[in-house]
């Protein structure tokens, strides 16, 4: 199962499963993003390789407009994933 919602301050929060079943959703949802946007991984128990593109897209568009995504709290496993990949350089994470 994988859920997004929008909070009122623009905060993008991901829950359960980003996987490439979803990811086409999430492309969507990241795609709206016109600003420097945060990203709550509190509630994500798992991203693939697929979801990692769909924040690394979104990444690389709102960087060419001066602007970034902010990851924040990220399990340990999804740190361990991001750090290992180089990611923790791509991104800002927030503990």
């Amino acid at each position: 199962m994988f859920d997004i919602r929008r909070d009122p301050d623009g905060t993008i929060r991901f829950t359960g499963r980003l996987d490439a079943a979803h990811a086409e959703r999430a492309r969507e949802t990241m795609s709206l993003a016109t600003s420097g946007c945060v990203v709550d991984m509190r509630e994500l128990e798992y991203i693939s390789s697929a979801g990692l593109s769909v924040l690394l897209e979104a990444q690389r568009r709102l960087v060419d407009q001066g602007r970034g995504l902010v990851l924040r709290s990220p399990s340990k496993h999804i740190f361990d994933l991001l750090r290992v990949a180089g990611l923790d350089a791509v991104f800002e994470i927030e503990q």
